[in-house]
């Protein structure tokens, strides 16, 4: 691309400034009727508090959630003694018997005690995380026979730009209304019931939960407190919860434990609740939330909430095409989806922009990252725990952070991670007899780091390296000198984990991973015999590789730790490369070219190289990239929810834009199911969130990283425009607010296929190199922002 097919221009009148798309008005979320189960309501959440209304006409169900409420709590499961039988295991393993190695592991290298409960354990000292409570609704209309009601113009939806959702019906001539918000003002729920004519509201107010509550009244409010299991017999962790009305006319009284409203026009119902999760004064704080908001009108509320939730969602927009499909209820939509994905370029849109609102609604600074439901629980034993999984599923919940420009919502993982590192010490020298610090598969808000309770699973070591990775793309994207400081420490301790557990295989004299796995895969010996436990899995080798790499470059850019830089550099000449290839040309998951047990097993971890790290490019290693698209085919193209997500990504990597847009159309299949699955039927529920079943989060935010990797890439040293563009999105759209590696914000319009309007801005100028419709150029870039027109 030369200088004269190039003509600069500056300003905002070009098209690709406008900042008010036409998709972005169709942002909405709606259905003709309430919702029958969970997996059908509204998401709401204000990255600690979170609410999902049903929109039921008579006995509302609204499940509240607070992101730092857990059973359990904290534990030493560690086996100390575990180290000691590393060189009988790694023994075996050289010696083709893994299986007999494997049975040691399931014996002494497994957590003491109960572990996770293998994913039941809000009973035993891990925990899980819980919803919080259900708040009722029970309302009365004056027909006699409520189960008979006529009910006219019934819809219900949630909005994304506004962080909102709504309810209206019409009964014997009266329109109802309700609106729901999380605020991101005063930190507390907010429902506003109303009718259009005086008088005609009459509901009680109710809230309780499973177990472990008691419900009084205070005053005119209802409160909810209540202890958790801690797992060990005693009381864990403490919650409140507050319920306070505002009418405008009408009476207020209350009845046993309910409040009771009469003959009121609009009311205003205010939530605050707290648990005492790193705050000792939560009782306070919670009924300094509940004053502060019921100081303000309802309209002042609502104002501060949509001027700092938008301040977030607003920075990034995206256009794949017109389509009128919006104006089909979300659960039709889907289902005319399936029939024809091309008609109806909204939808992955729309789907994008959900992912960035799911982001933003359930991350706050200074709190938790998502687990693996978000915020969002309506049981006491969420399935999994909705814990934190080190060997893909939090990693991905972060994936599309940065590129949807929302980088505070990396930093609360970047903090988790942190608070891992001194369990994760006594972890390493538990079981390793190592330097540094390891986190296993299962990850609470109590800092466990120990193996599972199995090792099929749980003994998996790529946590560290794996969580690294998603703290280097912070580091990437933004630049920032200051936080690559804060964040050496944990490189640096991750790193020195795995140069402590290398050995030298004696076949290949390469340095490997000794005992370990590939998660949560196993294959089949010689002998016929299945096991997981092996030396040197690809993924491990691949991770090691670019940990490495990164802590060698921060120490360098720091110009700190040369001796600990040259004994990085020293190992890092002798890992194994990061693809080899077997007979049958795919990519080999273990070092020996085994038979999988499931050939099209969930987990695709040996392409970790592929994404997200950098070390898998077509451009630079074709037959690499070749060895990755065989492996991929024979995964195949269905799985749960979050492999369908990955394999999006993988295939956008490749620039292979169709074949993710059809992993795409999969992931949109909806489903009501909520059992467990490891196989294939993955999707989404009606109300868009991930299902794997059952509901999983990283389905959505994998999903989305997955849409933005197929628009825009920079990770290969330059920006990449439309990298994997399908055919259903060619003919025209447009992209604004995205983010490259290097702190760049990007914006593009396309038609027919190819850029026709690009403008890249960053803080301070600079040169970066760019590929539009097939050519690199070198832009330079400025502060203020420079739109490219092609001729």
């Amino acid at each position: 691309m030369s200088n004269k097919n190039f003509l600069l221009l500056f300003g905002l009148h070009m098209l690709i400034s406008i900042t008010c798309f036409a998709q972005e008005k169709n942002l909405n979320l709606w259905y003709t009727k309430p919702a029958k189960q969970w997996e059908e309501t509204l998401p709401l959440g204000n990255g600690r508090l979170g609410m999902m209304p049903d929109g039921n006409v008579i006995n509302e169900n609204i499940v509240l959630n607070d992101i730092t409420l857990w059973s359990g709590g904290p534990q030493d499961a560690n086996n100390y003694g575990a180290y000691k039988r590393l060189p009988e295991v790694r023994q075996l393993i050289l010696e083709g018997k893994n299986d007999e190695a494997q049975a040691i592991i399931n014996k002494d290298f497994i957590c003491k005690g109960a572990g996770s409960g293998n994913g039941d354990g809000a009973d035993v000292p891990f925990g899980s995380y819980q919803l919080l409570a259900n708040l009722h609704l029970k309302f009365e209309y004056p027909e006699k026979d409520s189960a008979n009601l006529h009910v006219e113009n019934y819809k219900r939806g949630l909005s994304l730009k506004d962080a909102m959702a709504t309810c209206s019906y019409r009964i014997n001539g009266v329109t109802y209304t309700r609106e729901y918000f999380t605020s991101f003002g005063d930190d507390v729920d907010v429902i506003r019931i109303a009718a259009d004519k005086p008088g005609q509201l009459n509901f009680r107010v109710a809230i309780d939960r499973p177990e472990r509550f008691i419900t009084r009244r205070v005053g005119d409010d209802l409160e909810i407190t209540g202890q958790l299991k801690n797992g060990s017999g005693g009381n864990g962790m403490a919650y409140m919860g507050r319920v306070s009305a505002s009418l405008t006319d009408g009476r207020l009284t209350s009845d046993e434990n309910e409040l009771v409203i009469e003959k009121a026009t609009e009311v205003i119902l205010y939530v605050s609740a707290k648990t005492n999760w790193h705050d000792a004064n939560y009782v306070l704080h919670l009924a300094s939330n509940l004053h502060s908001a019921k100081l303000k009108s309802y309209e002042r509320q609502k104002q501060l909430h949509l001027i700092k939730y938008k301040k977030l969602f607003n920075r990034v927009g995206i256009n794949l095409g017109n389509t009128s499909a919006s104006d089909l209820p979300t659960d039709e939509r889907l289902q005319a989806f399936q029939k024809d994905p091309t008609s109806d370029p909204g939808l992955p849109a729309l789907f994008f922009q959900f992912g960035r609102y799911l982001l933003i609604s359930s991350i706050r600074v200074g709190l938790l990252p998502p687990n693996l439901q978000g915020l969002w629980a309506n049981q006491v034993q969420t399935p999994w725990n909705s814990d934190y999984h080190l060997d893909l599923n939090i990693q991905m919940c972060h994936w599309p952070v940065e590129v949807a420009n929302l980088p505070e919502l990396d930093l609360p993982l970047t903090e988790y991670v942190r608070s891992l590192m001194k369990n994760g010490e006594r972890s390493a020298k538990a079981y390793y007899n190592a330097d540094g610090w390891i986190a296993h598969v299962c990850a609470n808000v109590w800092g466990f780091t120990e193996p599972g309770e199995s090792a099929n699973w749980g003994f998996t070591k790529v946590g560290p390296g794996w969580l690294c990775d998603n703290l280097w793309q912070h580091y990437q994207f933004t630049g920032d000198d200051k936080y690559l400081k804060s964040i050496y420490p944990i490189l640096k301790g991750a790193a020195e984990f795995y140069s402590s557990v290398l050995v030298k295989d004696p076949k290949s004299g390469w340095l490997v991973t000794s005992p370990s796995s590939s998660p949560e895969n196993s294959f089949y010996l010689p002998n016929g015999k299945m096991a997981s436990i092996c030396m040197g899995p690809t993924v491990d080798n691949q991770i090691v590789r670019e940990l490495f790499t990164n802590t060698i470059y921060a120490a360098s850019r720091l110009k700190i730790d040369q001796v600990f830089i040259n004994t990085l550099s020293s190992k890092l000449k002798q890992i194994p490369p990061a693809v080899q290839i077997a007979k049958d040309g795919r990519v080999m998951e273990w070092m020996e070219d085994y038979k999988e047990t499931e050939s099209t097993h969930r987990h695709i971890s040996h392409l970790y190289g592929l994404f997200p790290a950098p070390l898998i490019t077509p451009e630079d290693n074709p037959a690499w990239a070749e060895a990755c698209k065989k492996t991929l085919e024979g995964r195949g193209d269905d799985g749960t929810g979050w492999s369908l997500a990955y394999k999006m990504l993988f295939w956008a990597r490749l620039h292979n834009g169709d074949r993710a847009f059809n992993l795409f159309t999969t992931l949109m299949r909806m489903t009501l199911k909520t059992g467990m699955n490891y196989g294939a039927g993955g999707g989404v529920y009606p109300n868009l969130l991930g299902a794997g079943p059952p509901f999983q989060i990283d389905g959505n935010l994998g999903g989305t990283a997955a849409i933005a990797e197929m628009l825009i890439q920079s990770h290969a040293g330059f920006i990449d425009l439309l990298p994997a563009l399908p055919a259903a999105w060619k003919a025209n759209g447009e992209i604004r607010g995205f983010k490259a590696r290097g702190n760049y914000i990007v914006d593009m319009a396309w038609s027919d296929g190819k850029v026709t309007h690009f403008k890249i801005s960053s803080p301070t100028g600079k040169k970066v190199k760019v590929r539009v419709n097939g050519k690199i150029e070198t832009v330079s870039v400025t502060p203020t922002p420079t739109t490219v027109s092609i001729l």
